[in-house]
């Protein structure tokens, strides 16, 4: 088997050598390992560096943000034929010494896609925060797993750390739409394509005075988780979402409905509630209309699964495997 670990870097001059030559070079169950450093428009010595380190370097000066370079390393790895593609982050937050285990159980055929996860002790097994990571981050990090958990009927505690796994299937398989970041919405299409997902609890350093890279500030990564989760809701389950959405203004409407209509059973008359009536009325049919949005997107997402099938084929057929 052949392992391809990219770690997609922007200003990680001080920490991308040290992490090109602390990847290991074997491990069990796999032939050949290649190292793979994507600069995102870097202004220091990241790419230089880097290929000094024995890392193959894809550079191209630009400033394209996570998730346009994610979706080039999928390509990459593809191209050059992985049968497991492996993402680390260039500031040593991460063990690269905790590869070998985070591949094992892709190699051991009981997972499509492997994922670190940092809120679980590796000793004790317990749920905590890491040292130094912000709270603000920490509990909406813990919301998206709730969103993704409930989605998939599963169970995760940290769906959006960046020291995964993938498999050639899981690779084939992800069609990442986002501009923002990759790693919710990828941990959401493969547990919604009901692939084998394995979590690892892994040790994570947050270093106290670095700022992080996609993260820019707390209201701003807030205000990005809480929209990428509506995204979650309305592509993966539309008619909860929007049964969710009509199910307040339907129960507003038959409210309004109801004062008016009970007043006309006592009076014979709906004056002086009419204007509960005309609102209520409104009301009700806003909720009747989220409710057919919700059938139509149901409707959507079933062609969907077959033009992502398509997709998949179709990448299968450019990138197949020859061993």
């Amino acid at each position: 088997m052949k392992l391809i670990v990219v770690s997609i870097c922007k200003n990680e001059a001080s920490t991308i050598a040290e992490l090109v030559t602390r990847i290991p070079r074997s491990c069990p169950g796999i032939k050949n390992i290649e190292v793979c450093v994507i600069d995102d428009g870097s202004t220091d010595d990241t790419a230089q560096l880097a290929k000094k380190a024995g890392a193959l370097v894809y550079s191209d000066t630009a400033n394209k943000g996570l998730a346009f370079r994610f979706r080039e390393a999928i390509d990459i790895a593809l191209e050059r034929e992985a049968d497991i593609m492996l993402n680390i982050d260039g500031d040593l937050q991460f063990q690269p010494e905790d590869i070998p285990q985070i591949i094992e159980p892709i190699i051991a055929g009981r997972a499509e896609f492997v994922a670190a996860d940092r809120f679980t002790d590796p000793q004790t097994g317990h749920q905590r925060r890491p040292e130094n990571m912000p709270a603000g981050k920490y509990y909406g990090n813990k919301l998206g797993a709730w969103v993704v958990s409930r989605l998939s009927q599963n169970r995760f505690n940290d769906v959006t750390c960046g020291f995964r796994a993938y498999s050639y299937r899981a690779l084939a398989a992800l069609n990442i739409n986002s501009t923002h970041t990759y790693t919710q919405e990828s941990f959401q299409i493969i547990a919604a394509k009901r692939m084998r997902i394995v979590t690892i609890p892994v040790v994570v350093t947050y270093f106290k005075h670095r700022r992080s890279r996609v993260v820019k500030s707390l209201f701003g990564y807030m205000a990005i988780s809480s929209l990428n989760i509506l995204r979650a809701y309305r592509d993966f389950a539309p008619l909860r979402f929007f049964f969710s959405v009509g199910i307040i203004p339907f129960l507003f409407g038959m409210i309004g409905i109801g004062i008016a209509a009970w007043h006309w059973w006592q009076t014979g008359s709906i004056s002086p509630y009419k204007a509960f009536g005309i609102a209520g009325l409104y009301f009700t049919t806003l909720g009747i209309f989220f409710w057919s949005l919700g059938l139509v997107a149901d409707m959507l997402v079933r062609l969907q699964g077959t033009s992502e099938k398509t997709y998949e084929d179709v990448k299968r057929l450019r990138y197949p495997r020859k061993h």
